[in-house]
């Protein structure tokens, strides 16, 4: 019984790491893509160049995922949300790696396989393994 009670806790500081590696992550691209100037955002990754619209909606679902992976889980406030947040990482990465396949950018979609690695890790943890209670 120890040893369960010693793994789950392992397990829950492993996916609090995960959660807040993509969340800083998610939130740093967000800024990024919100508050950098375009030319500057076109060197670093050269699709927002021909898709405006696409950088600042994706800017804003970053923002919101970044939030969602660790503020309901902290706050224990709907910590099914921290659930939800991960899987709308996981499509968004998902998207994302069939976006850049289809431009022939595929040596880029490198960390959405790590990020959707990460938010799959999440779902599975947060809904079968170790879930954040309620108060």
């Amino acid at each position: 019984m120890a040893q369960k009670k010693s793994s789950l806790k392992l397990l829950n500081v492993l996916l609090w790491v995960a959660q807040l590696l993509l969340a800083v992550s998610l939130i740093w691209a967000a800024a990024m893509k919100l508050f950098q100037p375009a030319g500057t955002l076109a060197r670093m990754w050269p699709w927002t160049a021909d898709y405006p619209f696409l950088v600042m909606l994706t800017g804003i679902v970053d923002l919101t995922g970044g939030i969602g992976l660790v503020l309901p889980a902290w706050r224990r406030i709907s910590p099914k949300l921290t659930v939800f947040a991960a899987i709308g990482t996981l499509t968004l990465m998902i998207t994302a790696i069939v976006f850049h396949i289809s431009r022939n950018e595929a040596s880029q979609t490198g960390i959405n396989i790590f990020f959707a690695a990460l938010a799959i890790f999440i779902v599975w943890g947060r809904t079968v393994k170790v879930p954040v209670r309620n108060r």
